[in-house]
């Protein structure tokens, strides 16, 4: 397996290849030259197996340059229940990511028992495994530079945390993600761990990142890698529980099932949209987004316009803050029929400031094919559905999961089993909980107090100049 720039002007590479750089030298995201096809036989063979080895059997397929005991090994030692043990009252652990039944053909697909509370360690612990067996092999070190707007930032330090060969810089806004989030980074005292907080909004830290890593001496110099969403391995791993999820509410694959993502970044959702393309049968793929509504604007009406930094709202969902969303080219990759010269042009604008409109080309008409649908969601809607998920099924969500519900409702379609991604467990917004419903949630033992424990960060203007200088200094 190969893989590609969606910007077309990158060499050909493996997987190992392209794992710790992120993006692409010529700016673009990577993808397969083509993805590997599961037939009716496959998804036959792969029902009732367990999250590791149904990991095994779909990363096997992307991934053809780590022998597969290797590769086996290093996914079993990811996915173990052990880790991924904050699960709700009456769910098994093995499960690894378990179901909730809401109502008929309505759940909750749970991917927030990890160590950070976060669907994003799903994919950070097998990434910082990934990563420390590349580097033990080829006797490497790596300074991975990444940006969060609240998730990412936790589950990549707590999956990296005293790995050899690995220093992390993390940005991330400063004083707009919610305290536990800030907690849960700022309070690691690993000597390979380093928090940036920014004077700005998520998409400056992004734009930091992408800037550092699209300068290729200072990247090469400083052996730069990447553990956002940009990065393959990321999205991969994710991919992988968009088969559990489908398996768990389907007997057979005669059926179809939608999934309703709350969006930022657009990563979780475009795991969605390549497991789609490698034959599993999903009808709907759901965009839910916050007041930050830039990919339900595009799902609408073909034009993709990210509003700035100055017009990036600050929300009880922080951690989808976002309006410059890096996964979306992917998808464009795909819906202008892997054109590499258009997607090139298209965000030759983005990076500009501008935007574009895909009307004219015919392309926005295709988007029916691809089964998306969007829709956006308040913080009156968030708390109202929190409240009424609450009421109505007994269990506590988060906001970004409330988001996702919310739109799934307006969304779906009753007769086809829908599947909501959740996010967060709610004890990571305990101030909108307890705004909502009068009452924290609960949270893991190991976890109390967490706001009150020494912390360790910078503050730093939004300054590519900055970061630079600041990595130099500290490598």
């Amino acid at each position: 397996m190969k893989y590609i720039s969606t910007r077309g002007q990158s060499p050909t590479l493996s997987f190992s290849e392209i794992l710790l750089g992120g993006l692409a030298p010529d700016g673009g995201l990577y993808l397969p030259e083509s993805y590997p096809q599961f037939t009716d036989a496959d998804l036959t063979a792969m029902r009732g197996l367990s999250y590791a080895d149904l990991a095994f059997a779909i990363l096997s397929r992307l991934v053809d340059d780590i022998p597969a005991a290797d590769l086996k090994a290093i996914i079993d030692k990811t996915y173990r229940a052990d880790v991924y043990a904050y699960t709700r009252a009456g769910q098994n652990a093995a499960d690894i990511t378990p179901t909730v039944k809401l109502e008929d053909n309505l759940y909750l697909l749970s991917l927030s028992n990890g160590p950070t509370l976060a669907f994003k360690d799903m994919a950070m612990q097998l990434l910082g495994n990934l990563f420390e067996y590349v580097l033990t092999k080829t006797g490497k070190t790596t300074n991975i530079l990444g940006a969060t707007s609240g998730d990412t930032g936790s589950a990549a330090e707590y999956a990296m945390r005293g790995k050899k060969g690995i220093r992390v810089f993390m940005l991330s806004p400063h004083k707009k993600m919610s305290r536990f989030q800030s907690a849960q980074m700022f309070s690691l005292q690993d000597d390979n761990i380093y928090n940036i907080a920014v004077n700005g909004v998520f998409d400056d830290c992004q734009d930091m990142v992408k800037a550092v890593s699209n300068d290729a001496e200072f990247k090469a110099q400083y052996k730069i890698g990447a553990v956002n969403s940009i990065n393959w391995g990321r999205i991969i791993a994710q991919v992988v529980y968009y088969f559990k999820g489908y398996f768990a509410v389907t007997s057979n694959n005669a059926q179809k099932v939608s999934f309703a993502v709350p969006s930022g970044n657009f990563g979780n959702v475009c795991a969605g949209h390549i497991a789609r393309m490698m034959g599993l049968p999903i009808d709907k793929l759901v965009v839910a987004t916050n007041e930050n509504d830039v990919l339900d604007e595009f799902f609408k009406t073909g034009v993709y316009s990210p509003r700035g930094s100055a017009n990036t709202y600050h929300t009880s969902s922080p951690s989808m803050d976002i309006s410059k969303a890096s996964n979306f080219e992917r998808f464009v990759y795909d819906l202008v029929g892997r054109d590499g010269t258009k997607t090139r042009a298209l965000w030759s604008k983005v990076d500009s400031g501008s935007s574009f409109d895909l009307n004219a080309d015919g392309y926005f008409a295709k988007i029916a094919d691809y089964g998306f649908q969007s829709g956006s969601s308040s913080h009156a809607d968030r708390m109202k559905t929190i409240r009424e998920t609450a009421d109505k099924y007994q269990v506590i969500v988060d906001t970004h999961t409330a988001d996702g519900i919310k739109v799934a409702l307006e969304l779906r379609d009753v007769n086809v089993p829908m599947v909501v991604l959740e996010t967060a467990l709610p004890a990571k917004f305990e101030d909108s909980i307890i705004e909502a419903l009068g009452k924290a949630p609960e949270r893991p033992a190991s976890l109390q107090g967490i706001e009150s424990l020494p912390q360790k960060f910078i503050v730093m203007d939004a300054s590519d100049a900055a970061i630079k200088d600041f990595i130099v200094k500290n490598t």
